[in-house]
């Protein structure tokens, strides 16, 4: 019988969706075979949390293995006296999906009118019944703390009546200011030793999208469709005034509700929404079904760089504005950067290492892509970095920053023009709170970065000028900061090429003792493991030295990340079956490493199917530790690497994130000019981990340029 957490409102407007997303996050981290459950769903095919779960998660099971009974079934049961029926269906249902799985999260029934006021006592005896841990979710929104306290109380001493076994309370949308009273005085509350956690409050979590609202009140885009998911509405208004007198209640956020002749309204509020002097809307809706005349359409098509989300509808003014103050924000998974809000939230109000080792779920030996990235942000958030990003005008740069912002992971720097930068971060509507932003051109460290990097560099016959000037380059600057400690690492080249990036980190951050050059790898996330490809980037045909070098620099890398190395060296041939110039620099090579590191686990030559496959292995070189269960691959140059980690990553449809630089003192990754935001966002993280580990292994500081004066 597989274990099971059951996630439970204990009154209304608790909004525990986020509270479900962020332990599924934890509980997939833990194991690949995780069921989710609902006892009770409204319509199953448009169930907003079976939507977010089964697409964020890729579970393919059929939706009606998912939930117990539909709203009206549960209603006419309990009508007709059949309580016990409805509790038996639904245990029906649960086991079969238990069955197949090593833990179980079920989301509670959401306050529709069920059983409705006792809707949180049949969730309890629906948990109890299946046998799992409640995990109870009260309302800390509009509530002050003696309030809590009382509601708390009240829980706690209804749950000890119907003798449910608890997993935690969590208290959820506290109200920041208050959060860390809050849990102090709670904790008086709270029954023995409970865990008792707190979810601060943000409220662009619970506010719906220009996307959400379209898709409530049927209406339809004229333009801005792509960026309606960004644009949270934090309130509306009718506009029934005159323009001059309209203006003045525009608010951030604002969905403005006009009929759709009113042609002075829908461009003043266009206007108002570009100018910098006027809060920036979220969208308009034109009712009446009128749309705007042809000449006042073209005038809007003409406006450069406008992503303000139009809508029409139908109905009339007064119809449509009623229909909008109904809806509520939901979480989905086609809104990435809510999803990233609210597991930052959860993952800093609820101790995960705590409720891990509470439900002792045995770990899963396979490791999904999924399971290995969670991995990369809790790494990077239990001992927060200072990321540099010196492409901070680029769009993929800006959208990443702020998942990573939202989640928490590592404090950010943005190099650039600040204007240009802030103006683009208005412009794609993005929450950037914290970050900071520096122009080389202009910053006063410019000068006093100058001043070092002639010192470093004047041997090479460079002047102090250009080494003043050489600093007004981001990559420079970046790189500067990193080596002068005001940031811990750097990611760049989702613009600037290769050669751009890593070419200020030879020049004066330099390779690490004992390690004569700098060479990449890619973290390969495949169905159930991940496996490290050495080099796939830099060194284009590396000799015995060089490929020694890259093969321990990449066992170090796999080691870092909680993969055990078992060293590969790959060849077309397998042990002496070959000969040849290729063959011998493999063998001469794995004989270097074996001579300078005899406790790794290399073998070489092998064949790639030699190195991975047990079958083959125990053909081909049995005995081997290595062959068969290789964790590390070392190809022999940089074409055979690109090339069969790219055919990996398309035929085996695997995650594919780096290139991750290694050998240098200090972190500095490369991005691929093609790379998406999730891949900025994993390779920043790694680049966390990178400088975690090179400050537990740093040597004690010595006599600098930068102390010396």
């Amino acid at each position: 019988m597989a274990q099971g957490i059951y996630v439970a409102s204990a009154e209304p407007l608790c909004f525990k969706s986020n509270i479900v997303l962020g332990m599924m996050e934890l509980l997939r981290s833990q194991t690949h075979k995780v069921g989710f459950f609902k006892p009770v769903v409204m319509d199953a095919r448009h169930d907003a949390t079976i939507h977010l779960i089964t697409n964020r998660y890729k579970i393919k099971k059929n939706i009606e293995c998912m939930y117990g009974v539909t709203h009206t079934v549960a209603h006419e049961l309990i009508a007709s006296n059949q309580y016990d029926e409805l509790i038996k269906r639904i245990m029906v249902k649960y086991r079969s999906i238990e069955a197949h799985c090593d833990i179980m999260l079920c989301a509670g029934t959401d306050f529709g009118g069920v059983t409705d006021p006792l809707e949180f006592d049949f969730n309890v005896d629906v948990a109890n019944n299946l046998g799992c841990l409640m995990m109870t979710v009260m309302r800390g929104y509009g509530r002050n703390l003696p309030e809590m306290c009382n509601a708390l109380s009240d829980i706690c001493n209804g749950l000890a009546k119907r003798k449910c076994e608890m997993l935690a309370v969590v208290v959820n949308r506290v109200a920041p200011l208050i959060i860390e009273d809050t849990i102090a005085k709670l904790r008086q509350v709270a029954s023995g030793d409970m865990p008792l956690y707190t979810v601060s409050d943000s409220a662009p979590l619970w506010m719906p999208t220009v996307r959400e609202i379209a898709s409530a009140i049927d209406a339809r885009f004229l333009s801005g469709e792509e960026f309606s998911s960004k644009h949270e509405v934090t309130g509306y208004k009718v506009a029934a005034m005159e323009l001059p007198n309209f203006l003045k209640h525009l608010e951030e956020g604002t969905l403005v509700i006009t009929p759709g002749d009113r042609s002075d309204i829908l461009l003043g509020s266009i206007m108002a929404h570009a100018s910098t002097t006027y809060p920036r809307i979220a969208g308009i809706i034109v009712t009446g079904d009128l749309l705007p005349a042809p000449s006042i359409q073209k005038l809007i098509n003409g406006f450069t760089n406008n992503r303000l989300p139009l809508l029409s509808v139908r109905m009339d003014t007064f119809s449509a504005a009623i229909r909008v103050s109904t809806v509520e924000g939901v979480l989905g998974p086609e809104n990435p950067r809510k999803i990233a809000a609210a597991l930052g939230l959860f993952e800093s109000g609820v101790n995960v290492k705590e409720l891990s080792d509470r439900l002792k779920v045995t770990k899963s030996t396979r490791i999904t892509p999924l399971m290995f990235e969670y991995e990369l942000i809790q790494r990077a958030k239990s001992h927060k970095q200072h990321i540099v990003l010196p492409e901070g005008t680029e769009t993929r740069i800006l959208q990443a920053a702020e998942m990573l912002l939202l989640r928490q992971v590592c404090d950010i720097t943005l190099l650039g023009d600040e204007q240009k930068i802030r103006q683009k971060i208005s412009e794609l509507d993005l929450g950037m709170e914290g970050v900071k932003i520096i122009n080389p051109a202009t910053s006063k460290l410019r000068q006093e970065y100058g001043d070092i990097y002639y010192q470093l560099r004047k041997h090479k016959g460079i002047s102090h000028e250009v080494a003043v000037e050489v600093m007004g380059d981001s990559s420079y600057f970046g790189t500067m900061m990193v080596y002068r400690g005001d940031a811990d690492g750097m990611v760049s080249g989702s613009v600037n090429t290769t050669a751009h990036t890593i070419r200020p980190a030879l020049e004066f951050i330099k390779t690490k003792p004992g390690c004569d050059n700098v060479s990449s790898v890619f973290l390969m996330c495949v169905s159930d493991k991940v496996q490290v490809f050495g080099d796939c980037a830099i060194n284009p045909n590396p000799n015995e030295k060089e490929l020694a070098d890259i093969a321990i620099s990449s066992a170090d890398t796999a080691a870092a990340f909680g993969i055990e190395p078992k060293v590969a060296m790959l060849s077309y041939s397998t042990g002496e079956s070959g000969k040849g110039k290729d063959v011998d620099k493999v063998k001469l090579a794995t004989a270097i490493v074996k001579t300078s590191h005899p406790e790794l686990m290399i073998e070489g030559p092998l064949q790639f199917d030699a190195a991975s496959d047990p079958d083959v292995a125990r053909i081909k070189l049995p005995g081997s530790k290595v062959a068969g269960q290789a964790t590390v691959f070392i190809f022999p140059d940089l074409n055979t690497g690109n090339n069969t980690y790219k055919a990996v990553q398309r035929s085996a449809n695997a995650v594919a994130i780096g290139p991750v630089l290694q050998g240098l003192n200090k972190p500095v990754n490369d991005l691929s000019r093609g790379c998406t935001i999730p891949d900025i966002v994993n390779t920043v993280a790694i680049t966390a981990i990178q400088a975690q580990a090179s400050k537990r292994h740093a040597p004690k500081p010595r006599d600098s340029t930068r102390n010396r004066k």
